[in-house]
């Protein structure tokens, strides 16, 4: 089994900088992809970004040249540092993983979710 742990959430004023840890444990061998996925009050969840093990990146426009998403597969960990900050990023954000075990295919995880709030 994989679980995900979030944390580096918190309250930060509009163009301030946050570093969102996701650390992974469990059947950490079996994960592929791992990315942050956001959702703001009243609104849909939204992918932010995600990267391979292998290290290739993807982001949402919203997001490209503020937020950068890394990853330690020796610690089994994804971060997403986020820079210049806006209101509109105040949201909780969840980390996601996927991966492939023999048995049962390819499943998904969930973190449990930290919120980051950007005042203006």
């Amino acid at each position: 089994q994989v679980q995900l742990v979030e944390s580096g959430g918190g309250l930060v004023q509009a163009g301030g900088s946050l570093r969102l840890s996701c650390a992974a444990s469990g059947s950490i061998f079996s994960i592929n992809r791992m990315g942050w996925y956001r959702q703001a009050p009243g609104k849909q969840r939204d992918l932010v970004a995600t990267i391979e093990r292998g290290g290739s990146v993807n982001y949402v426009d919203a997001v490209k040249g503020r937020f950068t998403i890394s990853r330690d597969n020796a610690k089994s960990t994804v971060y997403l540092q986020m820079n210049s900050l806006k209101p509109e990023d105040t949201a909780v954000y969840y980390c996601h993983a996927n991966s492939l075990h023999g048995s049962v295919g390819e499943l998904e995880h969930w973190g449990q979710g930290t919120l980051v709030t950007v005042s203006s």
